[in-house]
C-alpha cells in the first residue's frame, strides 16, 4: 500500500473497511454545507462508491483519501482532489477532519500539505483550487497559510438553515512551472 506521508499523520488510499466511516460522514448534516450533499446515502451505495476507488485519477477525474495517524487504519478525516483536468493541470481541493476532537491539532494542515505536495510534484498539477463559505474561518485560515489566495466571491451562493452566505474561491499556482 502506497501511503503519503507527513511528520505525524499519512494519508492512504480508502479501504474496504473505511465504510462506515465514510457512511458517517456522508450523512452528517452538519457538514452538508462543505460538501454540497443533499440527501443521504445508503450502505450499499457507500460500498459501491468504494468498490470501484480503485479507480485512476485520470479515470475517476477525482482522488478521494483517508487521513490518519496510525497504522491501525483507522481514518480521522478525509482529503479530496476533484474537478481533476489533466488538460489544464488544475483541480478542486477539499479537506475534512470529521471528529471534533481531532480538529485543531494540526492534522488538516498537515495532510493538505502532503496533497499539495503531492499534486504539484506527483501529477504535475499548475494549480489548487478550494470553494470556501465566507464563515468557515478554519478553513480559510488552513488555505491561506499555504499560500491559496482568494480570487472572487460568489454571492448569496450557500444557503444554510435559511440564511445565504457567500463562497470563496481560493487559488494555489505552482510558481515552479
Amino acid at each position: 500500500m502506497i501511503t503519503l506521508k507527513g511528520d505525524t499523520i499519512y494519508i492512504r488510499a480508502l479501504e474496504p473497511n473505511d465504510l462506515e466511516f465514510i457512511y458517517a460522514i456522508e450523512n452528517d448534516e452538519s457538514i452538508w454545507n462543505v460538501s454540497n450533499t443533499q440527501t443521504p446515502y445508503s450502505r450499499f451505495l457507500v460500498k459501491q462508491y468504494l468498490e470501484n476507488a480503485h479507480q485512476d485519477i485520470y479515470e475517476a477525474k477525482q482522488l478521494r483519501l483517508a487521513i490518519c495517524q496510525d497504522q491501525d487504519f483507522p481514518a480521522l478525516g478525509l482529503i479530496d482532489l476533484f474537478e481533476f483536468d489533466p488538460r489544464n493541470n488544475k483541480a478542486g481541493i477539499g479537506i475534512v477532519v470529521y471528529e471534533k476532537s481531532s480538529r485543531g491539532k494540526n492534522i488538516g494542515s498537515e495532510a493538505l500539505g502532503v496533497l499539495i505536495k503531492y499534486s504539484f510534484y506527483h501529477l504535475n498539477l499548475h494549480q489548487l483550487y478550494a470553494n470556501i463559505d465566507s464563515n468557515n474561518v478554519a478553513s480559510i485560515a488552513l488555505f491561506t497559510k499555504f499560500g491559496f489566495e482568494c480570487i472572487g466571491t460568489k454571492k448569496d451562493w450557500i444557503l444554510t438553515n435559511g440564511t445565504y452566505s457567500d463562497e470563496k474561491m481560493y487559488q494555489l499556482i505552482n510558481k515552479q512551472f
